[in-house]
């Protein structure tokens, strides 16, 4: 690590660890010497002005999940890309039909395996009694490593060994000796009220803090932004986690990177909050496009099943579809407690409706719904409609 690069206003202490190299050691949150500048007020006040329009569309949805699901989904995908680790919305959907031990698979089924763990992690967080602290980021980290790459890197236990962020080691992190006097601090910091920052601020200062001292020997970046998804709802008051930041990292992962080494380098807090600021309006503006088309496409099936005589059984697998657009006959005749025929029987209604069609290429036969889908996993264009309903 380059001692030039910190500067004296650093956040923190370079500290010898051996070796000729040196890591960084952050002091405890709040920041010295800076407080929210004037001219980001405008763009914090944006960005709470659509994280409530966000909290106010999702809570007139007559079911949750027809939100909640898919956007859990694309922050799993997202937050494990950052890592390297690629799975498509299609592979991790057939996937969810039916999890498998990958221990001794192939890389890419254990890529599937892994994001599947982020989005296990991220259901246990957020509907868990256990409030945010050290003991839930170790519950979060087992979840993430279990039976997948770096399931032998001691997972929900703290690193007791010295870790380097980077091929040429650019940012070194405090040594295992240095994690109880940085980890108590910050989650003390978690739940001070006091701080004097608005909420969402404080949620990306505890981000920072969390990524820099770099706990665990491996899963850092996905149970630091799986605790920030958690830290929004709570911090923020929302009454569901609608809120994630990991698509916008992703988008911008140079920038994201380097916004967090130029606080631990020269104590720039301002642009990385800005940077944050400007990932929570772009999400939240992208999410209320997504929340919009997918309460039109509900009224639009709601119609089609009445053209096609609608049965109230119907209904309940228009609603499942919205939980996930990929069904099985089998499994569909499993939930609804029917026969295999009568299930086949209500997915041919379903497909003459328009709602369904069969999935080209995969076994055992799979439907799905490409207006679900599109509008779930698909990009957004500038207008905000889906550009394409390929899975």
């Amino acid at each position: 690590m380059d001692r030039k690069k910190f500067a004296e206003q650093a956040p923190g202490e370079l500290i010898a660890i051996g070796g000729g190299d040196i890591s960084f050691v952050p002091r405890p949150l709040p920041p010295n010497d800076w407080s929210f500048p004037v001219d980001l007020w405008p763009l914090l006040a944006d960005a709470k002005r659509y994280l409530g329009e966000l909290e106010g569309i999702g809570s007139v949805l007559p079911d949750p999940t027809i939100l909640l699901r898919p956007m859990a989904d694309r922050e799993a995908i997202q937050s494990s890309a950052l890592e390297g680790t690629y799975a498509t919305p299609k592979e991790l959907l057939l996937f969810e039909l039916e999890p498998t031990d990958v221990s001794t698979k192939s890389t890419k089924e254990q890529d599937y395996r892994e994001v599947y763990n982020y989005q296990q992690a991220l259901h246990h967080g957020t509907t868990s009694a256990i409030p945010l602290s050290l003991r839930l980021m170790r519950d979060l980290h087992r979840i993430l490593l279990s039976g997948v790459r770096g399931r032998d890197k001691t997972p929900g236990e703290f690193r007791r060994i010295q870790v380097a962020i980077g091929a040429t080691r650019r940012f070194i992190p405090p040594p295992p000796e240095k994690l109880d006097q940085c980890l108590f601090p910050l989650e003390a910091y978690l739940h001070d009220e006091t701080t004097g920052f608005d909420p969402l601020v404080h949620c990306f200062l505890v981000h920072y803090q969390f990524e820099t001292i770099h706990p665990f020997v491996d899963g850092n970046g996905r149970v630091g932004r799986l605790l920030l998804a958690i830290m929004l709802q709570q911090r923020c008051g929302l009454t569901k986690p609608w809120l994630y930041l990991s698509e916008f990292f992703e988008r911008h992962r140079d920038e994201y990177i380097d916004c967090l080494f130029s606080v631990s380098t020269t104590a720039s807090w301002s642009r990385w909050i800005e940077f944050c600021l400007q990932g929570t309006l772009a999400q939240a503006k992208s999410t209320i496009a997504r929340c919009r088309r997918l309460l039109q496409v509900r009224d639009d099936y709601a119609r089609r099943i009445a053209d096609v005589g609608g049965h109230v059984r119907l209904t309940e697998i228009i609603q499942g579809i919205f939980t996930s657009p990929f069904v099985r006959v089998a499994q569909l005749a499993k939930r609804l407690d029917v026969t295999y025929p009568t299930a086949k029987s209500d997915i041919d209604r379903l497909v003459q409706a328009g709602i369904l069609h069969e999935l080209p290429n995969v076994t055992p036969k799979t439907f799905y719904a490409p207006d679900v889908f599109k509008v779930s996993y698909g990009e957004l264009g500038n207008d905000g409609q889906p550009a394409s309903d390929e899975p």
